[in-house]
């Protein structure tokens, strides 16, 4: 199940990435644990003013819509995980 979870995410991010990278950003997935995605958004998204609303308000809300079980997204900065 978690593997199914896991590949449902992924395909999440995938279809978000050309967004980023239009913008010069990017997102990787770390991990997925106790219901929470952690991801690490790259390039123009750190430091970027907007980068909360994208994370909660655009890649939060398609995963949690599309993959039973989460709960939330979490960004998580270099050094942890």
């Amino acid at each position: 199940m978690i593997e199914d979870q896991i590949e449902k995410i992924e395909d999440c991010i995938d279809r978000i990435r050309p967004y980023l990278n239009s913008e010069g950003g990017d997102i990787e997935f770390v991990k997925f644990e106790n219901g929470i995605v952690y991801v690490r958004m790259l390039g123009a998204c750190v430091g970027c003013s907007m980068m909360d609303d994208t994370l909660k308000g655009g890649i939060e809300e398609m995963i949690l819509e599309e993959v039973p079980g989460v709960i939330g997204v979490e960004n998580v900065s270099d050094g942890i995980f």
